[in-house]
């Protein structure tokens, strides 16, 4: 799956919805995922910060049924024991988890790699460890993680996405009503948690969301 193999089917990163339980409003974890897929999301991420090893990958293996049916990638924030242990197609770092060059030497050449930044210099040093993708952020503010601090920006976005050559996913904040400035700004795909999760319908949020993606990408709705 990962951009290192010969024959690895591109990364959709249009729409990356992270699955996170405690913005589920006590909805059934693969029942949203469904829900989601169903509404077009591209990508799914599991993060899961609390519970035990053992839960995790329980939930996870579950999750991967869900998303291999539905013939879209499984990332597993954090844990790459977890990712190897049910074979999801990968593992999602940031600066303070496993360093990148490990988490690639661990998934192999095959297997997707994210990493989290929030400027230039960790942006660069994600790509110098052969990462897949980048999750930038936090973009617009973010509420799921008030220890986020300032928002990078649009402008903060698009100065990232132009100092590496791999593909970057905004995050934090991120809506249906702004996701097409950070697609405008650079990234090839925004990441939601809240907007989606929380949502009354999160099947509907998800078509939307990914309507605006689609249109910002095809240069539809410049006003947006």
């Amino acid at each position: 799956m990962g951009a290192h193999g010969s024959d690895a089917k591109p990364l959709d990163l249009s729409v990356y919805v992270i699955l996170d339980r405690r913005f589920l409003r006590g909805r059934s974890l693969l029942d949203v995922a469904r829900a989601v897929l169903r509404g077009g999301a591209t990508i799914l991420q599991l993060r899961e910060k609390e519970g035990a090893t053992r839960e995790m990958i329980e939930l996870a293996r579950g999750l991967l049924e869900v998303t291999r049916e539905a013939g879209v990638p499984l990332i597993i924030n954090d844990r790459a024991d977890v990712a190897l242990a049910v074979g999801a197609e990968g593992v999602h770092v940031g600066p303070d988890d496993l360093p990148p060059e490990v988490a690639r030497r661990l998934m192999g050449p095959e297997r997707v790699v994210g990493f989290s930044a929030g400027t230039v210099e960790e942006a660069v040093a994600g790509q110098q460890a052969q990462v897949d993708y980048l999750g930038v952020g936090d973009v617009f503010g973010t509420r799921t993680k008030p220890d986020a601090g300032e928002p990078i920006g649009v402008e903060g976005l698009r100065s990232i996405a132009a100092a590496v050559r791999i593909p970057v996913v905004a995050i934090g904040g991120v809506t249906a009503e702004n996701a097409a400035q950070a697609i405008r700004a650079g990234a090839a795909g925004v990441a939601v948690i809240s907007a989606v999760l929380s949502a009354p319908d999160p099947e509907e949020a998800t078509r939307e969301l990914a309507r605006r993606v689609a249109e910002a990408k095809t240069g539809v709705g410049q006003g947006n």
